[in-house]
This record gives structure tokens, C-alpha cells and sequence, in this order.
């Protein structure tokens, strides 16, 4: 179990959430838990490989059959962003011009970037979308998490 000191200040108050709790993919609950089982996004076999529960928080990770199908749209809003990044500093560093491939370079670029952010951007984006249905619970050691709705375990795998 890890320690809750790096959530706190120096007062002993919980820190207001953070972008940092999105992008190490902590459970949103009680930004602490890992929700991947293996912590590096680049071991292809197990990237999805999810907990069912916190580890932490027994919060459910797996909220409802084909839940994170959403997290395409946040992952497709990541993507977004880093291309326009990528264009804006390709142009203020390297530039563009009519007269050359340099565009064509840029895409080749971004291309390959995306290419390799993608393992990361899944699980960021899977992250981000059940940031979407679970706040963040400052009690969370005294309250259990909410029973879960919608489960049929008879379908979790069908698709």
C-alpha cells in the first residue's frame, strides 16, 4: 500500500486535484491507487490490462459492459492537441514554406510521435473517462465506494 504523504501539504490538508493524478493514472477516487496493472504503458501485452477494483479504494474500475468505448473522445482530444502542438513549435523552430517538403516532414513527424504516444494516450484517455463518473472523495478512507448499477458479468467479454 503506498503512503498518502504526497497527497498532502504541510498543514495535513488533501491538495486540490491535479492534471499530475490524470497523466500517472490514478484512480480518481482517491488519486492514489494505480489503475493499470503494469506500470509501463509500452509492455504491449498487458497496456489495457486493468484492476477490477482499486487497489487502494476498492473503487470498480470497470463501471459497465463497454464503458470505456467513450474514452476514444478523449483520447481523439489528446491526439488533437499534441498535433496542433507539434505544428505550432515545427513552424516557429523549422517553419514552412510552398517551396519545399518541410510540411510533408512534419507529418512524417507527428505521425511517428503518435505512433509512439499511443500505448500512453489509451490509458491516459481511460483515465481521463472515468475522471468523467467518479469524483474524487476526500473521505474516501471512511466511505466505500458506491455499488455499481449496471453490471452483467455474463457480457463483459462479448465484444
Amino acid at each position: 500500500m503506498m503512503s498518502h504523504t504526497n497527497d498532502m501539504n504541510i498543514a495535513g490538508e488533501e491538495k486540490a486535484p491535479s492534471v499530475l493524478n490524470l497523466l500517472k493514472c490514478k484512480c480518481p477516487r482517491c488519486r492514489q491507487g494505480d489503475m493499470f496493472v503494469n506500470s509501463n504503458p509500452w509492455a504491449l501485452k498487458t497496456t489495457m490490462k486493468m484492476h477490477q477494483v482499486c487497489p487502494v479504494c476498492a473503487q470498480p474500475l470497470n463501471i459497465e459492459v463497454g464503458f470505456y468505448y467513450g474514452s476514444s473522445y478523449v483520447s481523439y482530444a489528446f491526439s488533437i492537441a499534441i498535433s496542433v502542438a507539434t505544428f505550432v513549435a515545427w513552424w516557429v523552430l523549422i517553419g514552412f514554406s510552398v517551396y519545399d517538403n518541410r510540411f510533408f516532414w512534419w507529418l512524417g513527424f507527428n505521425s511517428v510521435l503518435l505512433i509512439l504516444l499511443q500505448p500512453y494516450l489509451m490509458r491516459v484517455a481511460r483515465t481521463g473517462w472515468l475522471a468523467f463518473f467518479v469524483r474524487y472523495n476526500k473521505n474516501w478512507r471512511t466511505n466505500p465506494p458506491e455499488p455499481l448499477e449496471r453490471t452483467n458479468k455474463s457480457q463483459e467479454n462479448n465484444w
